[in-house]
């Protein structure tokens, strides 16, 4: 992270001092990755505080809002800097290719680093999408010391707003990506990979549960979910009660990697009354 940041820093300056737009669109999108690797260690760290009287499902989501608040401000950045891009259309300026070149070489020793050292990691999904973050990047460093030498041999000062504009856009992409995904889980959404009608259907292999309604699904952030539902059994004693609430509970965390499952057992037979997520009540 330190070597990343170090890296922005340097992009900045070449940017100012090479009057290069796509230098400094370029330090935006190395800046994205500082966050995210800050991001990662403020959720482990987070995650492993315990629940208390304040926080009662714990801090799983510190790192989703950190995720949301950066990605905000990436993508009003990444806008300022496709219009700085867009008037550079309009009124070329003369950048210093020297600049560019030498700046973007050291960016690309640094990225290019982190990706041959990330090459064997394609088993961990975490690592993997650090190894493409990081490639994407070197790649970006590549395009500009290209359109450098393509300037100082033709002088078309169009290659750089046009480079410039193209790394703003990649980083707009990404950034609305991580919006889209962080807002999905502070605003209560369901895990992307799971769907309520699977998970009523796995409850309703119980033995015992008759009916269920009103499931509600819900990710913590992190990788962490929780699940709330209403079921139908027949009358039965508490010990089969118990028995019945730990199975519907097994089931959750085995089948769905649901880690906070909460059961209201209601008598088989009285009216149905159905909740927002499922308007019909699954039954056997």
């Amino acid at each position: 992270m330190a070597a990343t940041l170090g890296l922005v820093v340097a992009e900045v300056f070449g940017g100012i001092l090479g009057r290069s737009v796509a230098l400094l669109n370029d330090a935006v999108h190395n800046l994205s990755d500082v966050p995210a690797l800050g991001i990662s260690y403020l959720a482990m760290r987070w995650a492993e505080r315990p629940a208390d009287s304040e926080k009662t499902y714990g801090y799983h989501r510190a790192g989703t809002l950190a995720a949301f608040t950066n990605a905000f401000v990436l993508v009003l950045l990444s806008l300022w800097l496709g219009y700085e891009a867009f008037e550079r259309f309009r009124s070329p300026v003369a950048v210093a290719e020297s600049w560019m070149i030498w700046t973007s070489v050291g960016a690309l020793a640094v990225n290019g680093g982190i990706t041959l050292a990330l090459v064997r990691a394609s088993g961990d999904l975490n690592l993997r999408s650090i190894f493409v973050h990081n490639f994407g990047d070197a790649l970006s460093n590549i395009a500009i010391i290209a359109g450098a030498l393509i300037i100082h041999a033709t002088g078309a000062r169009w290659i750089d707003p046009l480079l410039g504009l193209a790394i703003g856009l990649l980083v707009l992409w990404s950034s609305i990506g991580i919006l889209r995904e962080s807002s999905h889980i502070l605003l209560e959404g369901r895990p992307l990979d799971l769907r309520v009608e699977d998970v009523a259907r796995a409850i309703l292999t119980v033995e015992g549960v008759q009916e269920v309604h009103d499931v509600h699904l819900w990710s913590l952030g992190g990788g962490h979910h929780a699940l709330s539902l209403h079921a139908r059994v027949p009358d039965m004693h508490l010990d089969e009660c118990e028995r019945l609430l730990a199975s519907i509970k097994q089931v959750a965390a085995r089948e769905f990697g649901v880690e906070h499952t909460t059961v209201q057992l209601e008598r088989a037979g009285l009216p149905a009354k159905s909740g927002y997520v499922m308007p019909q009540p699954a039954k056997k």
